[in-house]
């Protein structure tokens, strides 16, 4: 999923920003899948090298495809859950 698909379900649509801080401070105390969730662009929004690696790897050991530059195709690979099913 994408940081804004995550805060659009959670009701607040412009709250990606609010994702990513949730997602960074809370990850490891919840064992959040952190590393799930990209940019709306298809690309791993890290900056440090360190991170950017350790989450293209954790995708790639679940099978995600990188087309370039950290990108992937969110056609293929992006999760829309049924709203109706899923949280209700």
């Amino acid at each position: 999923m994408t940081y804004g698909q995550i805060a659009k379900l959670a009701g607040s649509p412009r709250g990606a920003r609010q994702v990513v801080r949730i997602l960074h401070s809370m990850s490891k105390k919840h064992n959040l899948p952190w590393h799930r969730v990209i940019n709306a662009k298809g690309e791993i929004g890290l900056k440090e090298e360190e991170g950017v690696f350790i989450q293209k790897m954790a995708l790639e050991e679940e099978g995600v495809a990188f087309i370039k530059n950290n990108k992937i195709d969110l056609h293929k690979y992006r999760y829309t859950p049924d709203v109706k099913d899923d949280f209700n």
